[in-house]
Parts: C-alpha cells; structure tokens; sequence
C-alpha cells in the first residue's frame, strides 16, 4: 500500500505564480513534483494556503494561523506517514515583530502538535521534514508593501529551523539550497524552483517512508 505524506506550507506550497498571483498546474507545484519522483510509492496531499504563518493570527485574512488550522487537517488526512512542514515567509514580515528565533520556536508547537495527533499509521506518530523556506529575495513593488524589512528575518530561519529540528529529532532541509525565489516578486518560486524543491525532498522523503 502506498504511504501518505502531507505537505504543509503558505502560497509556495500552494503554487503562487510570481508572474500574475495565478495557480500554478499541478505538475509544477512541489507536492506534484515529490509525488511523481517518488513513482508511486506516495499519495501527496497538498495543503498550502495563501497568507498562512507557522503561529500568528492575521485580522485582514482569518484562518490563516498554522498552528491553529493543523489538528483537524492531521484528522482529516491521517493516516499520514509523513508531514512535511515548511511554512515561514509570511512570519518574516515586519508587521508580525518576529524574531527568527520565536518563528522557529511556532515551528518546534507545529511538531509538538504532530507528535501528539496519533495521525501516524496505526494511531502512532507522524515522520516530519522541517523545511526551512527559501529566504526571501530583490522584492516587487507589490511585495515590498509586505515584506520590506523582514529580509534578515528570512534569512535566519535555516539556522534557527535547523536547531530546533535537532532538538525534536526530525529531518532537516533548507530549500535555499537548492532553489531560489523568483527574480518577479522576490517571494514565490517560479516552475523551475518549485521543481527542484520537488525533487531535492525525494530524497530526503524517501528515506523516511
């Protein structure tokens, strides 16, 4: 029987097109990407969200807090043999006044929260990929009204992502690795990174399943 991993992000997961906010095709989002490489061995179920943060409430646009929206979605995919995290862009962002640090601490409640969901294969627990985001690069004029200022931010969570993965003892990844964000908006990934984000977790994934 194939396993079942759940990816778990914001507007990356979800395949936010830099060029025009459009949905990008399944096949050249990340999840799609995993599930192919991974040639059958997975069923992948996607669960990004537009605007979603590893913990913060955000007034304009309600149920985006991660922490909050996990629970009934471990429930409602299990069982799950992998999660697979990577949320933490939009927490970079200046409004939200968060360090690093406390975006990495949200991410060690999302783990926390995984482990006692008894989502796992036979009510057990869940394996997890922590996956530090791509940090954020040269912002559009658009992405600037919401991202300016959080650079630095953005780019102390692999760090941050990597001690607290340590501490939990679950894998580790960090997608600037291997992708950058598009040269568009500064942000998202563009087919090309969505695709080597896709095919870099295989390996990672596998391993794991």
């Amino acid at each position: 029987m194939a396993k079942s991993i759940l990816c778990y992000g914001d507007s990356i997961t979800w395949g936010y097109n830099p060029k025009d906010g459009s949905r990008l095709p399944p096949e050249d989002r990340w999840p799609r990407v995993l599930e192919d490489a991974l040639e059958g061995q997975a069923r992948v179920v996607e669960e990004g969200l537009n605007a979603r943060t590893v913990a913060t409430d955000e007034p304009s646009r309600p149920n985006r807090n991660g922490l909050a929206m996990l629970p009934p979605l471990l429930e409602a995919h299990a069982p799950l043999d992998l999660v697979i995290i990577m949320l933490g862009t939009n927490d970079s962002a200046p409004c939200y006044r968060l360090t690093a640090g406390k975006i990495a601490m949200d991410c060690a409640a999302l783990i926390r929260t995984v482990n006692g969901s008894l989502a796992g294969p036979g009510a057990g627990a869940s394996r997890i990929i922590l996956v530090a985001p791509p940090p954020l690069g040269a912002l559009s004029a658009e992405m600037t009204l919401f991202y300016a200022g959080g650079e630095a931010t953005s780019r102390g969570l692999a760090d941050a992502y990597r001690t607290i993965a340590q501490a939990f003892g679950v894998a580790f990844f960090e997608a600037g690795q291997v992708c950058q964000v598009s040269a568009v908006d500064g942000v998202h990934l563009d087919p090309q990174g969505q695709r080597q984000l896709g095919l870099a977790l295989k390996d990672v994934a596998e391993p794991l399943l």
